[in-house]
């Protein structure tokens, strides 16, 4: 008898294990990001010169950084023919995200662990910060610029020292998310290119979690555009809050797509 009551006891706290995981596993669980559908309103012209890594619309002018070395540029575009209005080399530093705040034009660098400070109007480089870890993307909101460095980390830092000010983990309903890119805030969310992906995402900056989710995998197809056959991955945001539309394109791609979001 003795033997038939450990059984028991045995099948008891088994079953008891199972349910309490399975509550465990209900509580954790997260919703998938909603899908976020778009339009197409115009397709522009792109340079396929252009490795793009940040993009942004300041006062109704395109501004534009690429990267590679020996080949990296901060641009003044003309959004009609896709060409440089105004322009200017960062040598053999391989240049990422931009971003426009206070009339400074703030542009990172891959793995040279800087970051230079323009005047908007002239392109004079006026400052230098150092950064510890490598830049991805930058974008901004009232107060701090926001920073990408291709994990699931979003750094907010002070705009006068670059000094990291608080940091949040970017999470989906699959844990945490890494590889953001390209950043650019829109109404008060942070939309992120995750590289090497046709995906853009929007997330909650004060809590990481991402609420939606873009695919623009068949956007050249949407649009009876043809693709640069050397082209790289989606890259580049740019808000245009008169229109709420917006501007994305990638590295080397022939065409730069306005959208508005579904």
């Amino acid at each position: 008898m003795k033997y038939l009551s450990l059984l028991v006891l045995i099948f008891v706290f088994s079953c008891n294990n199972n349910k309490d995981t399975e509550a465990d596993q209900s509580i954790t669980t997260t919703a998938a990001p909603a899908a976020i559908g778009y339009s197409v309103l115009k397709v522009y012209p792109h340079d396929t010169s252009s490795y793009t890594q940040g993009l942004e619309l300041h006062n109704n002018e395109l501004y534009e950084g690429t990267g590679m070395n020996n080949q990296s540029h901060l641009m003044k575009v003309d959004l009609s023919t896709g060409t440089a209005k105004q322009k200017i080399a960062l040598g053999k530093d391989f240049g990422e995200g931009i971003t426009i705040f206070n009339n400074k034009i703030y542009q990172l660098t891959w793995q040279e662990h800087k970051v230079y400070v323009y005047d908007l109007n002239t392109f004079k480089k006026e400052k230098e910060f150092e950064w510890p870890y490598e830049g991805w993307g930058l974008t901004h909101n009232a107060t701090d610029l926001i920073v990408s460095t291709g994990s699931n980390s979003l750094y907010f830092v002070d705009p006068a020292t670059f000094k990291i000010k608080k940091v949040v983990g970017v999470t989906d309903n699959n844990g945490p998310l890494g590889n953001l890119n390209e950043l650019e805030l829109i109404n008060g969310f942070v939309f992120a290119n995750i590289y090497e992906t046709t995906y853009i995402v929007k997330i909650n900056p004060e809590t990481g979690k991402v609420e939606g989710k873009m695919d623009f995998a068949d956007i050249f197809q949407k649009t009876n555009t043809t693709p640069n056959p050397n082209q790289d991955v989606l890259n580049g945001i740019a808000y245009d809050s008169s229109k709420n539309s917006l501007y994305i394109t990638g590295k080397w791609w022939p065409a730069m797509f306005e959208i508005r979001l579904n």
